[in-house]
């Protein structure tokens, strides 16, 4: 058996961990107080929503490499919907007390990938944030169509339909604004560089080792210079989409 390339390097699930850490402490207080709620609704709704969005965003990396001729998922056990495979311990942990978190990376070999389309990685990377943002439309089809009420209020012990769906869609488009974002170790770096030009990527390539750092930096050195990137980047298209979806 040949050597194992990864859809990230050996030491970008750790930067992940610190940045999504980092960008959940940055985000509190900013969305919606129904991501910061620790209620036994909400945490019944996160625990569901972390089940299916996790899972379904890491099997879409697997499965879209393995129909591109990239069995390395497969041997890894990642081409599976079961949510064991995919899910981080501290992702996990912190999506149930902050309403944001992460899954396990999904290994891909790229030059197997390259070999049947030169897109290949780009569209292994995409496919995770695209779930993402097809599971917050179809949360949404039905409070659009008011077959649930549109409330926040939350039942005694279970969530009602309308804050399930509400909590649903929220930490949904979240995971796929957030992992959009142009700086490795996320989806978004992947994606931006198949479409630059080659002097722009070489670029990518020298400032890889460092994203992570920058990507803190943006998180909260800008805000003190009175650049939000955050609110740009995420909160605000956040709202945008929800209202939209919902048809508030």
């Amino acid at each position: 058996m040949g050597m194992n390339y990864y859809y990230t390097s050996p030491a970008e699930p750790v930067a992940l961990r610190v940045i999504m850490t980092a960008v959940t402490m940055r985000l509190k207080g900013r969305l919606p107080f129904m991501l910061f709620n620790l209620s036994v609704p909400i945490l019944i709704s996160r625990i569901i929503t972390l089940l299916v969005a996790f899972t379904i965003h890491e099997f879409a990396h697997a499965a879209t490499a393995n129909a591109l001729g990239d069995d390395t998922p497969r041997m890894h056990g990642r081409l599976t919907l079961n949510p064991l495979a995919h899910l981080d311990v501290m992702g996990t942990i912190t999506l149930l007390l902050a309403g944001f978190g992460w899954a396990k990376p999904v290994p891909i070999n790229p030059y197997a990938l390259r070999r049947k389309s030169s897109a290949g990685v780009m569209l292994v990377s995409i496919a995770g944030p695209l779930s993402n943002l097809l599971l917050g439309a179809l949360a949404a089809i039905p409070l659009r169509l008011r077959w649930v009420p549109l409330v926040t209020g939350t039942g005694p012990l279970l969530p009602t339909w309308g804050e399930f769906l509400l909590e649903f869609l929220f930490i949904n488009l979240a995971l796929f604004l957030f992992n959009l974002i142009p700086l490795a170790p996320l989806d978004g770096e992947k994606v931006i560089t198949f479409f630059l030009p080659d002097h722009w990527v070489e670029f990518y390539d020298r400032i890889r080792p460092y994203s992570p750092l920058i990507l803190l930096a943006v998180i909260f050195v800008l805000p003190m210079f009175g650049l939000d990137l955050v609110n740009l980047v995420i909160q605000q298209p956040l709202m945008g989409l929800a209202r939209f979806l919902v048809n508030w």
